[in-house]
Formats: C-alpha cells, sequence, structure tokens
C-alpha cells in the first residue's frame, strides 16, 4: 500500500536525523558565505551565519513566543530562545527528531521555556494568535499545499507578529517557462528529498499578499548559500559518515548519493533559496 507524502518525511528524518548530527550538526539548513558565496568558514560557523543573517534581514529584534515550524533536532529553536531570552515552540512530523529536541533542550537547560511536539504544518494544534514570530528555516518545500501553510502561519500570529521564511524555491518563469530537462531535474530531487513541488518566489509572494500579509520583502540568496552543498559532499566522503549512511538504511543512502542534484541545481540557476517575511 502506498505511503502518504508526510509518512515519507516522517521516515527520512527518522532515519537520517541521528547520522545528520553526528556528522553535521545541530542545524539541518544551508550554511551562508557572504552575498557573493565567496567567504569560507567553518560549516558549521557557516549555519550559524545563516540564522544571524536572516533575523538581520527580518530585523527581528525581540521576541516573546517563537514558532520554529519544521524544528529538526530544535537547532534553531534552542538558538532563537537562548539569543532572545524568550519563549519557542518547535514542530516537526518525526517523533525521532522531536525527542531528540527534547534532550537537547534539556541538556541545554531550556526545558522550562522550550517545547518541541510532532504536528502538521498545515494543520497546527494552536490556537489563533498563539506567536509572534512564525520561523521556517526549509520546511516549506515539503509543504503539498504552499497557501494552507502560508494561511495556517498566518492564523498563528498575533496581530503584528513577524513571519520569516526561507525555502527552496525553483527560478521565476514570467520570462520563460521551466524546460523539460529542468522538470526532470526537479522530479529527481522531489524523489530524493520527499517534496510534492517547489514554487518560485514570485509565487510565494502573491500567496503572501493574498492571505493579508503586509509589509512584505522578498530576497534571493542563492548565492549567499550554493556552496553548501559541496562542502557538505566533501564531508559525506568521511569515513565515519559512510559508515553511519550504512547503518542509516536506503533512503539516506540515496539521499547522500543525489547530493550534487542541488549542487548542479544551483549552478543551473534552477534551484533558488528564497526568503520572504511579512507581517500580519
Amino acid at each position: 500500500m502506498a505511503i502518504t507524502l508526510s509518512e515519507q518525511i516522517r521516515q527520512l528524518y527518522d532515519a537520517s536525523s541521528g547520522l545528520w548530527e553526528k556528522v553535521w550538526g545541530e542545524h539541518m539548513h544551508h550554511g551562508y558565505y557572504g552575498r557573493l558565496g565567496n567567504v569560507r568558514c567553518d560549516r558549521r560557523q557557516a549555519q550559524i551565519n545563516l540564522i544571524e543573517e536572516l533575523l538581520r534581514w527580518a530585523d527581528l529584534e525581540q521576541a516573546e513566543h517563537i514558532l520554529d515550524v519544521g524544528c529538526g533536532i530544535g537547532g534553531s529553536t534552542l538558538y532563537l530562545a537562548r539569543k532572545y531570552h524568550c519563549l519557542a515552540t518547535g514542530i516537526t512530523l518525526s517523533p525521532i527528531q522531536a525527542g531528540r529536541a527534547k534532550e537537547r533542550a534539556f541538556e541545554a537547560d531550556l526545558a522550562g521555556r522550550v517545547q518541541f511536539q510532532v504536528a502538521d504544518a498545515l494543520a497546527m494544534p494552536f490556537a489563533d494568535e498563539s506567536f509572534d514570530v512564525v520561523w521556517s528555516l526549509e520546511s516549506g518545500e515539503h509543504m503539498p499545499d504552499k497557501r494552507q501553510f502560508l494561511a495556517e502561519c498566518y492564523r498563528v500570529l498575533k496581530p503584528g507578529g513577524l513571519m520569516i521564511l526561507a525555502t527552496w524555491c525553483h527560478r521565476a518563469t514570467e520570462m520563460a517557462l521551466l524546460t523539460e530537462a529542468e522538470e526532470e531535474h526537479l522530479e529527481a530531487i522531489y524523489r530524493v528529498y520527499c517534496l510534492p513541488y517547489v514554487i518560485s518566489l514570485n509565487s510565494y509572494l502573491d500567496l503572501a499578499q493574498n492571505l493579508g500579509f503586509k509589509n512584505i520583502r522578498c530576497d534571493d540568496w542563492s548565492t549567499a548559500v550554493a556552496p553548501f552543498w559541496d562542502v557538505v559532499i566533501d564531508s559525506a566522503l568521511d569515513w565515519e559518515a559512510i559508515a553511519g549512511l550504512v547503518q542509516a538504511g536506503q533512503q539516506t543512502i540515496e539521499a547522500a548519493l543525489s547530493l550534487r542534484l542541488m549542487s548542479e541545481g544551483y549552478a543551473k540557476d534552477l534551484i533558488r533559496f528564497g526568503l520572504l517575511c511579512g507581517i500580519r
């Protein structure tokens, strides 16, 4: 019997999160290598730099309660809770990730201010107007209904609250539609990383405007983050990573063997790293 997309995503992250943390660290997202992509630094520092640059770009100076949508093992959630001395809630489809995130919150002495739970971002188990910040770092690409995802972010935000979204996109199509080769490239990425589809940053902008977000800003940081994939490819050749891949299973091995799909996607200007922020 065919399994649902949510189940595929859960299985992917249940199987791979332990290996990712062991080899690549707590942050399960791109790194930032300067606007021109030419700043060289440690991979884990580059990931922290991405968080800081996003916060600076979105002009987030303070927060009371942050929702981290697609929290992984709690890397961003804990980082934001410490930085802003605030409450933070993280949601993920993966019970393994949620369990590890709770352990890490306890280890960081943040269990009193940070909580994690398994939840669907398209039907969040929170009351309207619960958070003053919604943070989504590389989870939008997994959403099978992009409009519903943004609608849920809008619903749980307090009036005046800020959404900060960074997600995988494909290139703009106003001047030229995707070619058959580009569609095939994207389909290969979808299969490996359990994605339903991605859209252009302009499409995200249209959705946010139609839902009522105000003071919307967009940006494209593809050049700044693209070097990350070559760094990960190099690190995947380490014996510790290879041994971990064998233990993690076939799905994780396929994802590792397909890392070049993303690297080549950036090189061909097909894959884009889109930013969107807006106020309810």
